[in-house]
């Protein structure tokens, strides 16, 4: 058998989704959020479900860990887009990588 791919994101995240060849669903709000993640989960086709990390942030938490019980559909937060420019700079995201590879912070000199 095989599952399907499915996405769930806000409006202004779809259309760059859709280039890639998904279908997004689309959600603004944490009801609607909601109620289209459960509808994707129930339905027996959905095998990896990638979520907008700020909707991901809108579940409640009871609903989040009641689908990571579950083996399929695999639900996965992915970050969407920041419109603003970043405030710390290359040495942050440096050394913040550097802490994930070897367990601990470097300061940069």
């Amino acid at each position: 058998m095989s599952y399907a791919v499915r996405v769930l994101c806000r409006p202004a995240v779809a259309t760059g989704l859709a280039l890639t060849g998904l279908r997004p669903v689309e959600a603004e709000t944490s009801g609607q959020a909601l109620n289209r993640v459960l509808a994707l989960a129930a339905d027996p086709d959905t095998g990896v479900l990638l979520v907008e990390d700020t909707l991901h942030e809108l579940l409640p938490p009871e609903v989040r860990r009641e689908l990571a019980r579950r083996p399929l559909p695999l639900l996965v937060p992915f970050p969407g887009p920041r419109w603003s420019p970043a405030e710390e700079g290359m040495d942050r995201y440096i050394s913040d990588l550097l802490r994930q590879a070897i367990g601990y912070r470097v300061r940069l000199k």
